[in-house]
């Protein structure tokens, strides 16, 4: 079956099937799904968790003996797949549906994708997964429904906002949720009597460390990779948290070679940005990236920044504020990212 969303705590309250897909673009929707599914998992005596990277090295037949593993306690567990291009190959295909026609009522299968090609939502193995379980499709929140949606999760904080302040807000944050959600996260404790007018949602908004990012984002696409640089340096001298930070990168990453790989069959650059989701103010940003960099190169800085977000998360080794530096430095068009690089980084 499918689900939005918005329909996945009901849903959950209701019963727990035996494997979740989550797919999409946007991180922190698809963040919030996941997290709901491991929550009532969790609560349902699932309190192990195994988490494998589908990507082309990956052996799928770890996937299977996990399945099957037998726990000296007798311990319920979620098994996590990350497919990051979200293609499991015929391997991963295979693996996908025998864990299906014989499902292990001690595991928990979720799948965690990007946003599926027609191919991929049409294949034998999506097909499997979502007749035994539920797919939660997340889609990215446009321009015109960021006003209302920010109005719905302020509402869900106890905070009262008119539609003035839902749009100075979704203005600020042109599409970054996640920088939403840290700002009503402030407005909680500034909003005491639980009441946003445009005059508060201002003053809240107008000084804020988050906003560097954006400027620094900016400076990336643009490719001052000097200024980027100092950017960088004045954002960790702050104390600015490397996981919003990563993501602001990586949400243009992602942009990007959506934009790239329609540019390279045949697409129009401006409609191919548009369709990826830019903003008309920041349409000659993106151009300037998308100028300088090819498919190839987008897709590498991608590969770099999964697994500068796996040593965040304590999955591997890694000094991560220099290796930001690198990804920046790249991405800006300085050339210091080599695909030997990206080899250290993935099996480091």
């Amino acid at each position: 079956m499918k689900i939005r969303p918005e329909q996945l705590k009901s849903h959950l309250l209701k019963e727990l099937l035996p494997v979740y897909v989550v797919s999409g673009d946007e991180p922190l929707l698809a963040q919030e799904s996941a997290d709901a599914v491991r929550h009532e998992a969790r609560k349902q005596g699932f309190s192990g968790r195994k988490v494998f990277h589908g990507d082309g090295n990956f052996d799928w037949g770890n996937l299977h003996n996990e399945a099957n593993a037998l726990s000296l306690f007798a311990e319920k567990k979620i098994i996590e797949v990350k497919i990051a291009n979200g293609k499991p190959g015929d391997k991963g295909s295979k693996a996908l549906c025998e864990l299906c026609a014989n499902p292990n009522p001690d595991n928990l299968l979720l799948i965690i994708l990007p946003k599926l090609e027609r191919g991929a939502q049409n294949s034998k193995w999506m097909k499997t997964l979502e007749s035994l379980g539920a797919h939660i499709q997340v889609w990215p929140i446009t321009g015109d429904q960021l006003p209302r949606w920010i109005k719905q999760r302020l509402l869900q904080s106890d905070i009262n906002a008119n539609q003035e302040a839902a749009e100075i807000l979704a203005e600020r944050v042109e599409g970054n949720l996640l920088a939403a959600v840290q700002e009503i996260e402030k407005l909680k404790l500034l909003a005491t009597d639980g009441n946003v007018d445009a005059i508060k949602m201002s003053s809240v908004v107008a000084d804020s460390a988050r906003y560097n990012i954006f400027e620094f984002v900016d400076k990336i696409l643009i490719g001052d990779a000097q200024s980027a640089a100092r950017s960088l340096r004045g954002l960790h001298s702050e104390g600015t948290d490397a996981i919003p930070l990563l993501w602001a990168i990586t949400r243009e990453l992602r942009i990007l070679v959506k934009a790239s790989e329609q540019v390279s069959h045949g697409e129009q650059r401006d409609w191919a940005l548009k369709n990826a989701g830019v903003w008309e103010k920041r349409m000659p940003l993106f151009r300037k990236a998308l100028q300088r960099s090819s498919a190839a190169h987008l897709r590498m800085l991608l590969y770099q920044a999964g697994a500068i977000d796996r040593g965040i998360k304590g999955m591997r080794k890694a000094d991560v504020w220099d290796e930001i530096t690198t990804l920046v430095l790249s991405f800006t068009g300085s050339q210091t990212l080599k695909p030997s690089n990206i080899k250290l980084l993935i099996d480091h």
